[in-house]
């Protein structure tokens, strides 16, 4: 059931143990499905990825971020994966500010099983906006959505990716930080904080789910996952890019260092913080995606394929990154 020119619609029909339905509004031809089984946390860790295509802080901007995945051959002008064996990245952000929120996630999550049946893979990274409305602070949600089902259904709008909805079990799959080959991606940024604490990928993914349910009491008396959930945590902190004012200063090429080196990755890639476009920073140890699509009028994607780091804009276009290779 979903909403649709204010009125309720339903187009489900079951088979075995799945259901299925066709498509959102506007998006009736495609069919999606669901399987009765909760989906369960993939891999963090990748390697022998033959391309990798990485883009940050969608914002429910459905326009901008179907045209670039079509623009660059991601997916066929029918909403379908066409990219093969690559590997896709949401870095992060995809609820609040636009007024198409539902359309990205339905397409990202069909996306994944699509790229699946023929050896890629798509990975939706959990950012702060996600942590935001999961957990009910919805300062940033557009009015349409509160107004819309949730009114009409009478519930909050968080209620709709709680962890009984299909998009809220999947959204509580999703991980913080991975690595595919020598790429390490993380929605904010990984703070001398969060590296004192010695937690691994590994731990830093379950601590984050574990928590995204939790009572304000048990965080209260948390103290780790205050830190992952705050300021210097994986998906708010912002100094790899810049300094904070007041909160910390701009990561320096020792505390880079120690965070490749304790991951093993050789370029660590964050949204979160605002760019002009597509950018490396620290002799190219850091990439930065989170864009701003509305001066740019496109979305903007990371591209690494063949050895080389590409901006890709929305209308395809590549553009080799030169950046100083590490001494």
């Amino acid at each position: 059931m979903y909403y649709c020119d204010s009125a309720m619609s339903s187009r489900v029909h079951y088979v075995a143990d799945t259901l299925r339905f066709l498509g959102t509004c506007g998006d009736t031809a495609i069919e999606y499905i669901v399987a009765a089984s909760a989906p369960v946390p993939a891999p963090y860790e990748f390697d022998g990825a033959s391309r990798v295509m990485c883009i940050s802080d969608i914002h429910g901007d459905y326009t901008h971020f179907s045209e670039i995945l079509v623009n660059a051959g991601v997916i066929d002008g029918r909403g379908h994966w066409t990219w093969g064996t690559g590997h896709l990245v949401v870095n992060g952000v995809v609820f609040d500010r636009g007024d198409r929120v539902t359309e990205c996630l339905w397409l990202i999550y069909r996306l994944e099983r699509e790229a699946t049946a023929v050896g890629g893979a798509v990975h939706y990274l959990l950012g702060n906006h996600e942590l935001m409305v999961i957990r009910g602070d919805l300062r940033y949600v557009h009015e349409r959505y509160p107004l819309g089902i949730a009114h009409r259904r009478r519930v909050r709008y968080d209620e709709l990716f709680g962890p009984d909805m299909e998009l809220g079990r999947w959204l509580r799959s999703k991980h913080t930080v991975i690595r595919i080959d020598d790429l390490l991606f993380v929605h904010g940024g990984l703070s001398p904080e969060l590296m004192d604490g010695g937690l691994d990928a590994g731990a830093i993914n379950r601590r984050v789910r574990q928590g995204l349910d939790a009572s304000a009491a048990r965080l209260l008396h948390d103290d780790t996952l205050q830190l992952l959930y705050g300021s210097y945590g994986p998906l708010w902190y912002r100094g790899l890019v810049r300094a904070l004012e007041d909160r910390y200063p701009a990561a320096d090429e020792e505390h880079i260092d120690r965070v490749l080196d304790f991951f093993g990755a050789e370029q660590v890639v964050v949204g979160h913080s605002q760019l002009d476009s597509i950018s490396v920073l620290h002799g190219g140890r850091v990439v930065g995606v989170d864009v701003r699509v509305d001066k740019l009028g496109s979305q903007q994607a990371a591209l690494w394929e063949d050895g080389t780091l590409y901006r890709v804009t929305g209308s395809g276009a590549r553009y080799p990154i030169s950046y100083l290779a590490r001494e």
